[in-house]
């Protein structure tokens, strides 16, 4: 009893330093993996200039978006069924194999095909860090933690096109994709040494046939979201083809997952009302987050006349706004184990900021549009971490990783339907208010919704003014959707339960998963 003692408070002073650490590589494993895309986006011009293909240009970014979309439940799975630390470093080695190669690809076909490699990994990468972080800190300890998630992503929105175009001007594009590799080696030398988690055995088969239904339920979809309204027209047999393909695949993953020894993605997590809500607000906040941050930066650049390098910063009232939000939620969380006031509050924010967005136009100050930014980053800052807090806590240990995958999935999906429907919205809002204002033939010969400050000073002024306002329309129309959905997430969070956080502490004592999770962190690290 007394070694039993001797050992706990041995653990009880590793602990926090050993948490620390090992949160570091998380927290680089997870800028790797949000970095990517953004830094990417910058390059993109000159890796076209140099290598052609800019038919194929669409894909560079969609083979990485399929590849982490549909391998995110996957690793959830794996993780659960061999092992969080194996299936993490796997994640890192395919992420960095794909870097190297991307790097290296000589044409536009290689680019898009090691780029798919790096997606892989990337799903691992963000499920690895959420899953692990659900297993070392128990949920009412996690708050604390939630501000240095809110601020690495943050960072990545912010750095990635300054990082991005600062190394393809002085190091060339292939360095976009090499400077993972330093990074993505530290993080491994650091999981590989600090981290240890109990191993696991697998008590089942993998469920092959659920994990190739859901992959190709999930290809579709984002396919069509990614076509829809650009590639083809909504209408179109390509399109129609693909959600009929994506229905029927969904129909027979859940009759397969019913059946499945070990499903992929168990059926039984939605019978708990909590994760099913949490699922559903993931989804709503992917969607207004992915539309604001494509869209706030384009009218501020077409309408507001600022600059395209500096896009990252534009975004700042917002980030900052969420970082601090979100650090504040999660203190106030640790400190009373109360939540639930922080979906409601989150979802009350992200319908005004959205709607207050929707009024901008060709007078609004960048004064009032940063304050509009920040009420909805306040809104996303409330609901970011919360909703994988609280759906880490509604499902036993042993599906952490399929918990953590479900709730990033579902945030993935809601941002491809974001984007895809607040963008169909704004273009064809930006065409009619064009075509009024020009007439068809000038609307046409203006060239397509996507002019940057510089391009868009050597339009004529009655050219530009049109322009101007038809960009405002149709952020107006984004926005307004944007709000339109929020409203449903403001809704759900009504009906959040307040469950007790795990590890809550001695009142939590007849809860056996409380204490298994309290436990749990102190078991994880050697001393």
């Amino acid at each position: 009893m007394a070694q039993n003692m001797k050992a706990a408070e041995i653990s009880e002073e590793v602990k926090p330093r050993s948490v620390r650490v090992v949160l570091m590589a998380l927290m680089i494993a997870m800028l790797l993996a949000m970095l990517d895309n953004m830094i990417i986006g910058t390059a993109m011009p000159t890796i076209v200039g140099e290598l052609g293909g800019l038919e194929h240009l669409s894909w560079v970014v969609t083979a990485y978006t399929l590849a982490t979309a549909a391998s995110t439940p996957i690793w959830g799975k794996l993780g659960d069924m061999y092992g969080r630390k194996g299936s993490f470093l796997t994640s890192i080695v395919i992420f960095l194999v794909g870097s190297a190669l991307s790097g290296m690809a000589q044409d536009m076909g290689q680019l898009i095909g090691f780029r798919a490699i790096q997606g892989l990994g990337a799903g691992g990468l963000m499920v690895g860090v959420m899953a692990i972080i659900g297993d070392l800190i128990p949920p009412r300890e996690r708050g604390k933690y939630q501000g240095m998630m809110a601020g690495v992503m943050a960072l990545a929105m912010i750095g990635g096109p300054l990082v991005g175009g600062t190394i393809t001007d002085h190091m060339g594009w292939r360095w976009s994709f090499y400077i993972n590799l330093p990074l993505g080696a530290i993080a491994l030398a650091m999981v590989s040494a600090v981290l240890h988690l109990p191993k696991k055995k697998a008590q089942g088969k993998i469920d092959y046939l659920g994990a190739a239904l859901l992959t190709v339920a999930i290809t579709s979809t984002v396919l069509v979201t990614t076509w829809g309204g650009t590639e083809y027209a909504w209408g179109s047999g390509e399109i129609i083809g693909l959600i009929i393909v994506g229905v029927v695949s969904i129909a027979a993953f859940l009759f397969a997952e019913t059946k499945a020894a070990e499903p992929v993605m168990p059926l039984h997590i939605f019978r708990s009302r909590n994760f099913t809500l949490m699922s559903v607000i993931g989804f709503l906040v992917g969607f207004a987050m992915f539309g604001g941050v494509l869209y706030l930066p384009l009218f501020q650049q077409s309408v507001q006349g600022a600059s395209a390098t500096n896009s990252g910063l534009l975004l700042l009232p917002m980030l900052l706004s969420m970082m601090v939000v979100s650090l504040i939620a999660g203190r106030i969380t640790t400190s009373s184990g109360k939540y639930k006031v922080f979906p409601i509050a989150g979802g009350a924010l992200m319908v005004v900021g959205l709607f207050l967005l929707a009024q901008m136009d060709t007078e609004t100050t960048r004064l009032m549009s940063g304050v509009y930014m920040a009420i909805l980053g306040a809104g996303l800052g409330f609901l970011m971490q919360i909703t994988m807090l609280v759906a880490q806590n509604s499902v036993d240990m042993k599906d952490m990783g399929v918990a953590s995958s479900s709730a990033t999935l579902f945030r993935t999906l809601g941002g491809s339907f974001g984007v895809a429907l607040m963008g169909s919205l704004f273009t064809s809002r930006v065409t009619d208010t064009m075509s009024e204002r020009l007439g068809p033939q000038a609307a046409q010969a203006a060239g397509s919704a996507q002019l940057d400050a510089a391009s868009l000073a050597k339009l004529p002024e009655a050219v530009r003014d049109a322009y101007q306002h038809a960009v405002a329309a149709g952020t107006h129309s984004a926005f307004l959707l944007g709000a339109v959905i929020a409203v449903l997430g403001f809704a759900a969070a009504w009906f959040v339960k307040e469950v007790p956080l795990r590890g809550a502490g001695p009142a939590q004592g007849a809860d056996a998963g409380g204490d298994k999770a309290a436990q749990a962190p102190q078991e994880s690290f050697s001393h």
